[in-house]
């Protein structure tokens, strides 16, 4: 159901979308989904039982952390309103950790931490290095965003399996249509 392709937590929070320029098919629709993607994402080992406050809160820091995202991707000035909302939910304490007996790491909290850690992942990311490397899928139906850590730049898609091979198997048929 959720994918982590991007290489960063933030995008893979704002793929969470998909098609947003058609469908806008929104895997998180639920406070239960929001709970699914914590723990899939390695945020939190137990669900922290969302609500739908919670829920609202979350999309309006992916809907913030996206729009922030794809400016960068279009070298293009941040929205003030984008870069306050993630910045508030930068300012929350983050998931605890603990090292276990069997040398694995525990992470506890509740949703504002796990979505504060979110908000961290999008500052470091957009306001580092990485910031030139935030790139949008090259599928025209898909929106997602993602980091090209690829030698020469030069990646076109969010995943090879996911949009790749569709892109592929559609420009093959073009060809091959007549």
């Amino acid at each position: 159901m959720f994918a982590f392709v991007s290489g960063n937590l933030a995008l893979d929070f704002a793929g969470t979308v998909k098609a947003r320029a058609s469908t806008f098919d929104d895997f998180l629709s639920t406070p239960a989904d929001l709970d699914t993607w914590l723990l899939a994402a390695d945020l939190l080992d137990t669900a922290p039982h969302c609500d739908a406050a919670i829920l609202d809160r979350a999309v309006r820091l992916r809907e913030a952390g996206y729009r922030l995202a794809l400016a960068a991707a279009r070298d293009e000035p941040f929205a003030d309103a984008d870069r306050d909302t993630v910045n508030e939910f930068a300012r929350g304490a983050l998931p605890q950790v603990t090292l276990r007996d069997d040398a694995t790491i525990a992470r506890h909290g509740d949703p504002d931490a796990a979505l504060a850690a979110i908000a961290r992942s999008a500052i470091e990311m957009l306001g580092g290095p990485e910031r030139s490397l935030v790139k949008e899928c090259g599928r025209l139906e898909c929106t997602r965003l993602y980091l090209d850590t690829s030698r020469g730049k030069s990646r076109r898609w969010c995943d090879m399996t996911l949009c790749g091979n569709r892109a592929k198997s559609a420009a093959f048929r073009a060809r091959h249509a007549d």
